[in-house]
C-alpha cells in the first residue's frame, strides 16, 4: 500500500464531498441565516450528522477493520459469516434504537436541545424536523459498515465519495428555497433520510462483491461478534470525542439565540481539513498497521506510524496557522451573504478562531487512536476520552454564563490537546510507538514551512482588504486566490527545505 497515494484517493473524494457541503452551507446561510429556522434545522441535522460522523468517519473502521483483517486471513467462509452476524445484530439493535428514540422523541429533543423547552413553537418545529431525519441513523451506521468492508480490501474511493451523496440531495431542494419558504427546513430534513438511503444503495453495489448478505435474526450471537460489539462502543467514543465535544457544545449553545447557528457554520470550516488531516489517514492506515502488527513487523509499524504522523501534521499545522490569521474573512467570504449579516460573520469567526487552534490536536488525535485500534485496544482511547469530554463539559458549563458560546470552541480545543497529549503518553509508555531519526528534522522543517506561510498568507490579507471586506460581492473569488497562493508557497518551501520530498510519494508502506 502507498500511504500517500491512498491518502490523497481518501481526500480528493472527501473534499469534493466537504466543497459541496460548503457549497451547501451558503445556500442554508442565503435562505435560513442564524436565525428560528436555522437554529431548529441544525439541531435536528446535528444528530443524525453526528452519528454519520462517528460511524462514517473511521470509528466502525476502529472496531472492524482488525476483527475482520483476521477473518480473511482464515479464509472467506469465515469472514462472510463473521460479517453477516454483525450486519445482522447491528440492523436489531438500530432499528431498536430509533424506534426508541421516535416514541419518547419530545423528551430527546429536549436532552439535545434543552434551551429550546422554553419556546414552545421552537421546540415543537424540532421534534417535527427530528422524527425526519432519526431514520438516517439507520442508514449511515449501514452504510459505514459497508464502507469498513471495503476498506479493509484497500477500496477507499467509494466509502469516501458516498457522503456526496448527501450533499447533492441537499444542494437540489435548496436550489428551490425561494418557492418553499418556512416548508423549506421539512423538504431538507426529508431529503437527509433520502439521502442516507441513497448512499446505502450505492455503497452495497460495490460491497456485494466482497459479502453475501443473508438476513437472519439469531438470539444467540459468537464470541468473536460478541468481542467486536464490546470493542464497538469504546471505539465510537473514543474515535468521535471531537464530535462529540461538538454535540455536546451544541446542547449547552441552545441556551443562547443563534449560538448554535455560529458553532455550526464555524465547524464546517475546520472539518474540511480535518478530513484530510486526521480522519483520511487514521482510516487508510488501519487495515496495513493491522496487518503488520499482527505479522509482528516492527520496522514496518514504525515506518507506518512515523509516516502518518508526520503526513497528518504536515497538512494540519498550516491550515491552523491560517485559521488564525484570517478566520473573519474566511467565514465573511463563504458565508456572508443574504440573512448571514455582519454580526454572525464576527461571532462565527470568533468560533472558528478557537476551533483553528485546536485542529492539530483534533487530527493527532484521530492518528493516535489508530494506533491503539490496530493493537485491538479500544479501552484507552475510550478513558482518555471519557475525562476529555467531563474536562469539556466542565469548562463549558462553568464560564457559559459569563463567557457566552465562545467557550464552547475554547473548551474543546482545550479537551482536545488534553486528549491527544495523554493518548501520546500511554503510547510511550506501552512501547506501542517510538519516533524513528528522521522525524524530527521533518517536524522542524513543517513548523518552519507552516511559520513562513503564516507570514505570506498575513501579507495577502493586508493586500486584499478592501477585496475581502463583508460588502464586497466578490470577495469569496479574492479568498480563493489567497489560498490557492498560501497553499502554493507552502509546498515551495516544503519542497526546498526538503519538508516533503517527491519521493515519499512513491513509497510503499
Amino acid at each position: 500500500m502507498n500511504l500517500i497515494k491512498s491518502t490523497g484517493t481518501f481526500s480528493f473524494f472527501t473534499i469534493i464531498s466537504r466543497l459541496l457541503g460548503y457549497l451547501r452551507d451558503i445556500l442554508v446561510a442565503i435562505f435560513l441565516g442564524t436565525g428560528f429556522l436555522a437554529d431548529v434545522f441544525f439541531v435536528a441535522f446535528r444528530i443524525p450528522n453526528t452519528f454519520r460522523r462517528l460511524f462514517a468517519e473511521g470509528t466502525f473502521n476502529a472496531a472492524f477493520v482488525p476483527s475482520y483483517s483476521t477473518e480473511i486471513v482464515k479464509g472467506k467462509t469465515n469472514s462472510n459469516n463473521f460479517a453477516n452476524e454483525v450486519f445482522n445484530l447491528l440492523l436489531l439493535i438500530l432499528l431498536s434504537l430509533v424506534l426508541i428514540i421516535q416514541i419518547f422523541m419530545p423528551l430527546f429533543v429536549s436532552l439535545i436541545a434543552p434551551g429550546f423547552i422554553e419556546d414552545n413553537e421552537k421546540m415543537k418545529l424540532a421534534i417535527n424536523l427530528t422524527r425526519i431525519t432519526i431514520p438516517f441513523l439507520i442508514l449511515v451506521s449501514l452504510a459505514s459498515f459497508f464502507s469498513a468492508i471495503l476498506n479493509t480490501h484497500n477500496r477507499f474511493a467509494e466509502s469516501a465519495a458516498a457522503p456526496i451523496i448527501l450533499n447533492i440531495v441537499l444542494i437540489i431542494i435548496l436550489l428551490f428555497g425561494n418557492f418553499l419558504d418556512d416548508k423549506l427546513v421539512y423538504y431538507l430534513s426529508y431529503g437527509v433520510t433520502l439521502a442516507g438511503l441513497l448512499q446505502l444503495i450505492f455503497l452495497y453495489s460495490f460491497v456485494k462483491k466482497y459479502l453475501n448478505i443473508r438476513l437472519r435474526i439469531k438470539l444467540k450471537v459468537s464470541k468473536k461478534v460478541k468481542y467486536f460489539f464490546k470493542k464497538l462502543l469504546p471505539s465510537i467514543f473514543s474515535s468521535g470525542v471531537t464530535q462529540i465535544n461538538i454535540l455536546i457544545g451544541t446542547i449547552i449553545a441552545s441556551f443562547q439565540a443563534s449560538a448554535v447557528s455560529y458553532l455550526y457554520y464555524a465547524d464546517r470550516i475546520y472539518q474540511i481539513n480535518l478530513a484530510i488531516a486526521g480522519i483520511a489517514i487514521g482510516i487508510v492506515i488501519l487495515p496495513q498497521l493491522s496487518k503488520q502488527i499482527s505479522f509482528k513487523n516492527k520496522k514496518k509499524i514504525d515506518f507506518i506510524q512515523n509516516k502518518a504522523l508526520e503526513l497528518s501534521l504536515f497538512l494540519s499545522l498550516p491550515a491552523s496557522v491560517a485559521l488564525l490569521i484570517a478566520a473573519n474573512q474566511i467565514i465573511s467570504a463563504l458565508f456572508g451573504y443574504g440573512q448571514f449579516d455582519e454580526n454572525s460573520v464576527l461571532n462565527s469567526a470568533k468560533a472558528l478562531y478557537y476551533f483553528g487552534l485546536g485542529l492539530p490536536a483534533f487530527a493527532m488525535i484521530k492518528v493516535f487512536s489508530s494506533f491503539f485500534f490496530a493493537n485491538h485496544d479500544t479501552k484507552t482511547p475510550f478513558y482518555i476520552s471519557l475525562v476529555s469530554v467531563l474536562l469539556n463539559i466542565i469548562i463549558s458549563v462553568y464560564f457559559f454564563r459569563s463567557i457566552g458560546f465562545i467557550i464552547i470552541p475554547i473548551a474543546t480545543t482545550i479537551s482536545s490537546w488534553f486528549n491527544s497529549i495523554l493518548l501520546f503518553l500511554f503510547l510511550k509508555k506501552r512501547n506501542l510507538f517510538s519516533f524513528n531519526k528522521i522525524f524530527f528534522i521533518r517536524f522542524f522543517k513543517i513548523v518552519v514551512s507552516s511559520i513562513l506561510m503564516g507570514l505570506f498568507f498575513n501579507y495577502l490579507m493586508i493586500l486584499f482588504n478592501h477585496q475581502l471586506s463583508f460588502g464586497n460581492s466578490l470577495k469569496s473569488i479574492y479568498l480563493i486566490l489567497s489560498v490557492i497562493l498560501g497553499l502554493g508557497f507552502y509546498l515551495m518551501i516544503s519542497y526546498l527545505i526538503k519538508a516533503f520530498q517527491l519521493e515519499d510519494i512513491k513509497l510503499k508502506y
